[in-house]
């Protein structure tokens, strides 16, 4: 790993990045910096090649082409597992936790092996695992759930459960998918606020891929909208709000005036 990482380069670099399956470009030409402690929200309509793009980026996907630089480094050919342990995190669409385990026994299944790779691991976890875990459960929110097992939450907690999880490696890059999808009002704005805690109190640098535009739209510094696999927009989600393609292909007039509303609301 290169430890000469220049504090002016972004944290995470993508160039020209292609996933094609066949005949089909599932990203095509993707390029997009993210500085530290910036949050990036992506959106566009289904099948835009969201959820690949950041398959690619945290190499559970290969690229077909591109380049994908993170902290100063070419890691377009490691594996998840390799990116995860340099300090990428991410969650998905799907509840991805250990059902018949706790809350406390996920959370330090990933602070443990999630920070490094574990060769021969100890019988028993470590006392640093089990203060990322700790720190991890209190952002979050889910101290009374600790000892509850993962099959029988609810689904905010299961959802929270997976951001913990992948707060609790230590991640300078965290990387969430839908991360609202099937929340109420209410909820959405628990989980807003452990994201702005992330954000405003521990710098954390966020890529979050969501259809709720007003979620996204009240965390991300910019937004980038893909559409049939092509960047079509990347700016500011005042400036997207009245973008006349991202209006037309992903907005509509409503979501365009609901967003320019709820953008006046919060200033």
């Amino acid at each position: 790993m290169n430890v000469n990482v220049n504090v002016n380069a972004p944290l995470l670099r993508v160039s020209g990045l292609i996933k094609t399956y066949g005949a089909m470009a599932a990203v095509d030409d993707v390029s997009f910096e993210v500085q530290a402690g910036q949050v990036l929200g992506i959106g566009g309509p289904n099948g835009a090649g969201k959820t690949t793009l950041f398959d690619v980026v945290t190499g559970v996907s290969r690229a077909t082409a591109g380049k994908v630089e993170f902290l100063g480094d070419d890691v377009t050919d490691l594996s998840a597992e390799e990116r995860c342990h340099r300090g990428m995190a991410r969650t998905f669409q799907l509840n991805a936790v250990f059902d018949t385990m706790s809350v406390r026994e996920n959370l330090l299944a990933s602070a443990y092996f999630g920070s490094k790779k574990r060769i021969f691991p100890a019988l028993r976890y470590d006392a640093a695992s089990h203060a990322r875990a700790d720190e991890a459960m209190e952002i979050a929110g889910l101290g009374d759930f600790a000892d509850r097992a993962a099959s029988g939450l609810p689904v905010l907690q299961r959802k929270l459960l997976m951001l913990a999880s992948a707060i609790a490696s230590q991640p300078r890059l965290l990387l969430l998918d839908e991360p609202v999808g099937g929340l109420n009002m209410q909820e959405i704005e628990q989980c807003a606020t452990v994201l702005r805690r992330l954000r405003d109190f521990h710098g954390m640098t966020i890529i979050v891929v969501e259809h709720v535009m007003s979620f996204m739209a009240a965390l991300a510094d910019t937004v980038m909208i893909l559409h049939h696999g092509s960047k079509l927009f990347h700016g500011t989600a005042v400036e997207m709000a009245t973008h006349p393609e991202v209006v037309e292909v992903y907005l509509g007039t409503s979501g365009a005036k609901a967003m320019t509303q709820n953008q006046k609301a919060e200033h």
